[in-house]
């Protein structure tokens, strides 16, 4: 991973979002538009945390996120979402 000009404050976390699925199981290729957005990333930037919860999660972790949780930037070239540790629902 490639170190990013963003350092994410306080409980925040910094995401590159998984791709979207190509086709289904069966082998049916999903169109542009019937493409849901993922809810799974990978962990890119950790924010300290803040003064009374330290951070549980670390650069590195494979994550499962709410389906409108962060906000999606576009940065270097890529896209991630930026949001709140809270908001993260697990760990794979």
């Amino acid at each position: 991973m490639a170190q990013l000009s963003i350092k994410p404050l306080a409980d925040r976390v910094v995401i590159e979002p998984a791709l979207a699925e190509q086709k289904t199981a069966s082998g049916i290729i999903i169109p542009d538009t019937a493409k849901e957005k993922p809810q799974k990333g990978v962990v890119v930037a950790v924010g300290p945390g803040t003064k009374d919860t330290p951070m549980t999660l670390k650069v590195g972790d494979v994550v499962i996120y709410g389906k409108y949780a962060g906000t999606e930037i576009h940065l270097e070239g890529k896209d991630y979402m930026i949001m709140r540790e809270n908001d993260v629902i697990a760990i794979i």
